[in-house]
C-alpha cells in the first residue's frame, strides 16, 4: 500500500515553527522524510529508526555496506558521535557549517549497524541550510541521512514538489525549503591526523 506523504512547504529563510513541528512529529513516529541541504535534497530519519534506515537504502538502492551519514546540528553534536582530536577539531571548526562530509572514527554513540564494518568510521555533516538547522534544533540526536540521488542519476534532486510527485508513495513527508544547490559536498577522510580528499565538491579543500 502506498504511503500518505505530507507535503510541508516552509519559508527558506524563516521557517514556520508550527510547520516544522509537523515534521518533528512525523520523524518521532519513525517516519522517513526528504529535506533540503546546501547540496540538494536528502533523505532522513531518526538515528534509532532501523526500519527507516532500510527504507532509505531501498529508495537509493544501496547495499548494507554503504555508509549512511549523520546530519548534526552543530560541532558539539558532531563530537558526540565521532572521535575528534585537536587537529581534526580545529579543521572542522574552520569549515563547518559547510558543504563537507567528513569521515571520522565513530564513537560508542553510533550503532554498530551504521559504522563501516572494517574501519569503524562514520560520515558526518553540519549543513548551513537554515531550514534543516531549525529542524535539527528540535532533537538532541542527528538525522541519519543520505543524499537524494535516484538510481541511475548523477545529481541529487533539488525541488521539493518534484520529489513529492516522484517519491511521495514511499516517503512520510517532504519538507520543501525551496530550491537547493545540486553540487555535492566535498568528502574528506579525517580518520588520521592529516585530511585526505576523497571527492572534490563545492566545499573548498584546504590541506
Amino acid at each position: 500500500m502506498a504511503k500518505s506523504c505530507a507535503y510541508i512547504s516552509v519559508h527558506p529563510d524563516n521557517p514556520q515553527s508550527r510547520l516544522l513541528e509537523q515534521v518533528v512529529e512525523i520523524l518521532n513516529g519513525d517516519g522517513v522524510i526528504a529535506y533540503p541541504t546546501e547540496s540538494g535534497y536528502a533523505l532522513g530519519c531518526l538515528l534509532d529508526n532501523k526500519t527507516g534506515a532500510d527504507q532509505i537504502r531501498q529508495i537509493r538502492r544501496l547495499d548494507e555496506k554503504h555508509e549512511l551519514t549523520l546530519m548534526c546540528r552543530d560541532l558539539s553534536n558532531l563530537s558526540e558521535y565521532a572521535k575528534v582530536g585537536n587537529t581534526q577539531f580545529r579543521y572542522l571548526k574552520n569549515n563547518l557549517p559547510g558543504a563537507y562530509t567528513f569521515i571520522l572514527p565513530a564513537s560508542r554513540e553510533v550503532p554498530k549497524r551504521l559504522q563501516a564494518p572494517k574501519r569503524k568510521t562514520i560520515g558526518l555533516r553540519v549543513t548551513p541550510n537554515i531550514v534543516t538547522n531549525e529542524l535539527l534544533s528540535y532533537f538532541d540526536k542527528p538525522l541519519l541521512t543520505a543524499t537524494l540521488i535516484l538510481p541511475g542519476e548523477d545529481h541529487p534532486m533539488t525541488d521539493g514538489w518534484t520529489i513529492q510527485e516522484e517519491l511521495g508513495h514511499c516517503l512520510d513527508a517532504v519538507l520543501d525549503g525551496g530550491f537547493s544547490g545540486f553540487e555535492p559536498t566535498t568528502i574528506i577522510d579525517f580518520t588520521d591526523d592529516e585530511p585526505v580528499l576523497v571527492r572534490q565538491g563545492q566545499g573548498e579543500y584546504l590541506e
